[in-house]
């Protein structure tokens, strides 16, 4: 097959040519009259992009693509070749009309053929340059609870860079050189292979299956298990001693708890085809893209469907913890964004939010003002509300004229220290008294803020680089049980992110479940806009 594309792109390429010195472009001295008319045409086949026409009319309309020489026709070449394998990249070929191009190449005739060739080939390049460099979708549009600033490049730049470069080089820069993306990548090939050899056989039947047991359910679950690889090849039909570690391998990948028996979760997890993981897979390629930029050498990474928060230094973790985020209900599930770590507070107040002020305790202040008394209710001046005083049924969610707040304590919600990157969505990482949480499987259940299970080994990871003893430093005025902002020195990025698909050290693909739904309106999206699986089989 790429014998066959290779030799079609040639006799392009040649009848390309043969168009360029019949009209005297290039390799005849050409007639003004004949420039003339094709920096008209360029010029109005241009106009409908603004980008792509300030590129012409800056190099004074003269050809990227169509010009005669070994250049062009390597420009033309590696572009091609780049929309024509789109697909590993999971973006739909048929976006950048390939087949089209081709045949507008083929059918040149005038003058006026060929600067529409000319500008078809940058129009078909900028979306193409964009697409796997940032990204095919606008984040916010798929959901508007993706804040993800994608950093867009400049599409008229796109086209400048690449007529000063080498054109393949320039095009293989253009996707996420992180090791994350190239795994990904690998991995989507994997299961495209596996898909076309028919999957990972039948789903396994039951409702549960536990070591000891017998029969056909444990016969699929052995098969199933070696299918995809964590098993060996075994004849048993007990759910023996290695079945139960399969099970257990199985479970760590997928974010379930290892207890090597396979209840409900853990076989719908398994039966899941091969199919829907390589969904997760090209919608993880996407994400990939839309963060297609510097992350720090050190930064905070959170995968909210994993339930962890890491520190990653120069590409390696090096501390994780378990992390709670948002309920999955409206108002309360965590945005995805990045910002900057600024600082830490030990001993924190906290600052409730308006919303849940008017949602949650101005009804039980209105049934009964000694109502949530662990919290200190003060007026715009910041002085004390009197409780016995206050009448509180008068007050609307509009005309609640007060704040509330928690003073510090090993009760307060927000426990003992909070980690601030300030942003518009007043999310950020802190303790909390509620620890029984973190032994949960699926730990959704704050109002939007990410709780981590370990905060003071967190806060000393962070303040290691600034302090020859991090430990004794937050503990003294962790002691002092006074409220201490502690800034750092250098702060640090925080990516805040959502990976149903994600690859492990070796580089092999894991899974979790989409627990706010995003994934399946990405893949929805990228559906619409062309992208397509080869199959559908288990």
């Amino acid at each position: 097959m790429p014998n066959m594309i290779s030799t079609l792109r040639i006799s392009l390429q040649v009848t390309l040519l043969a168009a360029i010195c019949v009209l005297g472009l290039s390799l005849a001295p050409p007639a003004q009259a004949q420039v003339t008319a094709f920096k008209q045409s360029v010029a109005e086949a241009a106009s409908t992009d603004d980008a792509v026409a300030a590129f012409y009319r800056e190099r004074n309309y003269q050809p990227l693509w169509t010009a005669e020489g070994e250049r062009a026709r390597a420009q033309r070449a590696a572009l091609l070749d780049a929309l024509s394998g789109a697909s590993v990249h999971g973006l739909p070929e048929g976006r950048y009309g390939v087949a089209q191009l081709k045949a507008q190449m083929a059918a040149v005739r005038t003058t006026r053929d060929l600067a529409r060739v000319e500008v078809a080939l940058s129009l078909a390049f900028v979306t193409y340059a964009k697409d796997v460099q940032t990204g095919l979708l606008t984040p916010s549009k798929v959901d508007d609870e993706i804040k993800r600033k994608v950093p867009l490049h400049d599409r008229k730049a796109y086209l400048t860079e690449f007529a000063a470069s080498a054109p393949q080089t320039y095009l293989r820069a253009l996707p996420p050189v992180t090791a994350e993306y190239r795994a990904l990548m690998k991995e989507k090939l994997h299961f495209e292979h596996l898909i076309a050899q028919g999957g990972w056989g039948p789903a396994v039947p039951g409702s549960k299956i536990q070591p000891g047991d017998q029969g056909p359910a444990v016969v699929a679950l052995r098969n199933r298990l070696v299918s995809m690889g964590y098993l060996d090849r075994s004849a048993t039909r007990t759910y023996d001693r290695a079945m139960e570690d399969a099970v257990r391998r199985f479970q760590l990948s997928h974010g379930l708890e290892a207890d090597g028996v396979a209840g409900g979760g853990t076989l719908s997890e398994i039966n899941k085809p091969a199919s829907e993981r390589l969904k997760s897979i090209i919608v993880a390629m996407e994400r990939e893209r839309w963060l297609n930029h510097e992350r720090g050498e050190r930064h905070v990474l959170v995968n909210q469907t994993d339930f962890t928060a890491k520190i990653v230094d120069h590409g390696r973790v090096t501390f994780q913890t378990r992390s709670v985020v948002g309920k999955n209900v409206h108002d309360r599930r965590s945005p995805e964004f990045s910002d900057e770590m600024e600082h830490m507070i030990i001993n924190p107040s906290w600052h409730i939010p308006r919303s849940i002020i008017v949602k949650e305790y101005l009804p039980k202040l209105r049934n009964n003002p000694g109502a949530a008394g662990h919290l200190i209710i003060t007026d715009s001046r910041g002085r004390r509300v009197n409780r016995a005083n206050a009448d509180f049924s008068q007050y609307s969610a509009k005309s609640f004229p007060f704040d509330m707040r928690q003073p510090p304590s090993s009760r307060n919600a927000l426990g003992l220290v909070k980690f601030m990157f300030p942003n518009r969505y007043n999310i950020y990482l802190h303790d909390t008294p509620q620890k029984h949480l973190f032994k949960r499987e699926v730990r959704a259940f704050s109002h939007g803020c990410i709780r981590l299970a370990e905060p003071f080994e967190f806060a000393y990871a962070l303040l290691a680089v600034q302090s020859d003893d991090p430990r004794g430093l937050f503990q003294s005025i962790l002691k002092s049980g006074r409220e201490t902002k502690v800034d750092l020195e250098k702060h640090v990025p925080v990516h805040i992110i959502y990976r149903t698909a994600f690859t492990d050290e070796l580089g092999r693909a894991e899974f979790r479940r989409d627990v706010y739904g995003r994934d399946a309106k990405i893949w929805n999206a990228l559906q619409q806009a062309g992208v397509a699986l080869g199959s559908v089989q288990g």
